[in-house]
């Protein structure tokens, strides 16, 4: 008796065992980037359409530096690896991680600090798998979890671009990662379960269209790296593909086909305009890591090329993010509105004293398109988290208009007065109320 009862509890240990495992590897390794679209992928030397890789047809006579420098701008490239106020490609941009800072490298011609003296053969493997010239790994910061898809005559186009411009001698900064996550090697690991290190294949079933824009959306663009939340091994969990995530403390929206919380109900005009200009009436502005990507890489892509983009993203599968709100599209009133008693009447206060006067009142500005609240899916997110940024560390951006700005009030206000205008913008403009606290404030500005 006493045998069989053992046996009996051995065998449900073996099967919550089982389950767990199996559990654990669901959540863990999820499907890769392209696993939605189904149909059959080919090697891309026995696709039959237009090739979907390299540069759009009206460089095609261009000279390897000139195609190398549409593709580093439709990688983004310069934004990562750009300090601020750096110079150009020298490295030295600050990520912020859960684990501690990581510093981007120079990936400038220096031979003593850059990648000067690294070969053709050197810089696709860092590209395509994420090792380095030393064989020290590289962390996914670097996504080379996307960039893997990238062609070899696309990544020796980029480095010939790079290779054209002047050399920055510029040391490495030190990252400051905690342990265990400072041991490299650690990303082998990483990189075996999440890497699939495989050129990207283009879908015998889908138009060349379509392929043009997952090549660009999917390896070049890499926009899963921020729109796309992630699993525990922090990898793209592709199962939640493109439903939103918090990045460098800025929330990137969804940009699923959901009608409510992604971008199911924008026009292809919107999106395109959006994508090239940072601004799409009636929708919002782009702010924080997505107006940089418009500004350095998005805005210089082909017409054609920024098509196939949207083509592909109508082409997501919807995932509602139900902490998203539908936007509400129609304008606040012109007067002050009375807010509730438990909102902090210093909301009032400072939207009256710092934002009515370019935003209105009524959130549609009189003075830019750009200032326009109203519809803006951030003032429909109730986190309030990217209106808070916003009001903390301002905007400079390069539009078709001129320049628009919007001041830092970071250095100005108290972290209550930051949280309490933005849940007063929120509230006001927004479809939901939001509760930002004076705590989640001082997160914001670390």
């Amino acid at each position: 008796m006493k045998s069989l009862r053992r046996k009996i509890i051995l065998g449900v240990l073996a099967v919550v065992i089982v389950v767990a495992g199996a559990g654990v590897a669901w959540m863990l390794l999820p499907p890769h980037a392209l696993s939605f679209a189904g149909g059959k992928s080919v090697q891309l030397e026995d696709y039959k359409g237009p090739s979907p890789v390299g540069v759009p047809a009206e460089l095609g006579a261009a000279d390897l530096v000139a195609r190398g420098a549409y593709l580093a701008k439709a990688a983004d490239c310069e934004v990562c690896h750009t300090a601020e106020d750096g110079q150009p490609y020298a490295g030295g941009r600050a990520f912020k991680t859960q684990f501690g800072t990581l510093y981007s490298p120079n990936i400038t011609a220096d031979c003593e600090t850059g990648i000067g003296d690294w070969s053709d053969a050197d810089f696709i493997r860092a590209v395509h798998k994420g090792v380095a010239k030393d064989g020290s790994r590289l962390y996914p910061a670097f996504p080379y979890e996307s960039f893997t898809l990238i062609a070899d005559d696309d990544v020796r186009a980029i480095k010939a671009y790079l290779f054209s411009l002047p050399p920055v001698h510029a040391p490495a900064r030190t990252d400051t990662l905690a342990f265990p996550f400072n041991r490299r090697w650690l990303m082998a690991f990483w990189s075996a379960l999440y890497n699939p290190d495989q050129r990207f294949q283009p879908h015998e079933d889908r138009s060349p269209e379509w392929n043009r824009g997952a090549y660009l959306v999917e390896a070049l663009a890499h926009c899963g790296d921020c729109h796309t939340p992630r699993n525990l091994a922090q990898a793209p969990d592709n199962r939640q593909k493109f439903a939103g995530a918090v990045t460098q403390g800025w929330r990137a929206y969804n940009i699923t086909a959901d009608q409510a919380s992604g971008i199911g109900d924008w026009t292809d005009d919107e999106l395109a305009t959006y994508l090239t200009t940072g601004h799409a009436v009636g929708r919002g502005s782009a702010s924080g890591p997505m107006a940089e990507a418009v500004d350095v890489s998005l805005n210089t892509l082909s017409r054609a090329d920024i098509q196939a983009i949207v083509v592909y993203l109508r082409s997501v599968p919807a995932i509602s993010s139900p902490d998203l709100p539908a936007p509400k599209p129609t304008p606040a009133s012109d007067m002050p509105k009375a807010m509730t008693a438990s909102f902090d009447p210093r909301g009032k206060q400072v939207f009256e004293g710092a934002c009515a006067s370019c935003h209105s009142w009524s959130g549609v500005s009189l003075l830019v398109n750009e200032a326009t609240l109203t519809g803006n899916r951030s003032v429909n997110d109730r986190s309030a988290t990217n209106v808070a940024q916003i009001v903390l560390s301002g905007e400079r951006r390069q539009t078709p208009n001129g320049v628009v700005m919007m001041p830092a009030f970071g250095p100005t206000y108290s972290d209550a007065e930051i949280a309490a205008v933005a849940n007063y913008v929120v509230a006001r403009f927004g479809a939901k109320v939001s509760y930002l606290t004076a705590k989640d404030v001082a997160k914001l500005r670390q």
